[in-house]
């Protein structure tokens, strides 16, 4: 898991053009180069590089390769695979509250992303999205066992070479625990 700590490598990690990019990579299904993942995203490779470089910087890209190709350098990232958090222990209340408006702007950017792509796949003509809304009651215990089970689950199933029978599914899930105060019926 990569923790991000300081407000720098929140906003790196927050802009929404830099998500796109990883989503590139991430859909890439191998190590790519700037220019491949430009070219996908129908972009000039130096404004895409600019962003690598930063995504690189708190470790969610990694230079991976290097090739000589007809004289050029070609270089070769790899997209992180793990989880992502936010620690914010340690920090003065205005930086926190920079913090906040940094993950409410990268919360809103994931869910606009996830929902415009879960809209487009149920217009097709055979609809394949599903949501799931439901609370559970859990210990801290079947909390992280059931966050290990989502994640292991995909990690088994995240594989870059898919079978003719495998179609691709996004997984998009949060889970939070709601505390005692913010449950319907108690005092606010």
């Amino acid at each position: 898991m990569i923790e991000l700590k300081t407000l720098e490598e929140i906003r790196i990690y927050s802009d929404p053009y830099r998500i796109q990019i990883l989503n590139a990579f991430n859909k890439f299904g191998r190590p790519a180069t700037v220019k491949e993942i430009a070219d996908t995203m129908g972009q000039v490779p130096a404004k895409v590089h600019y962003h690598v470089k930063k995504l690189e910087s708190i470790g969610l890209l990694t230079l991976v390769d290097t090739k000589l190709i007809n004289g050029i350098t070609a270089k070769y990232y790899k997209a992180y695979e793990g989880s992502v958090q936010i620690k914010k222990s340690g920090i003065d209340e205005t930086i926190h509250q920079v913090f906040q408006s940094e993950t409410t702007k990268l919360l809103s950017n994931l869910y606009d992303e996830n929902k415009k792509r879960f809209l487009e796949a149920n217009q097709q003509k055979e609809p394949s999205g599903r949501i799931t809304n439901t609370e559970l009651q859990l210990t801290q215990e079947e909390f992280e066992e059931l966050n290990q089970l989502i994640l292991d689950f995909c990690n088994a199933h995240e594989r870059k070479d898919r079978t003719e029978d495998q179609d691709i599914y996004e997984l998009f899930f949060t889970i939070t625990k709601i505390p005692h105060d913010m449950l319907p019926g108690q005092n606010k």
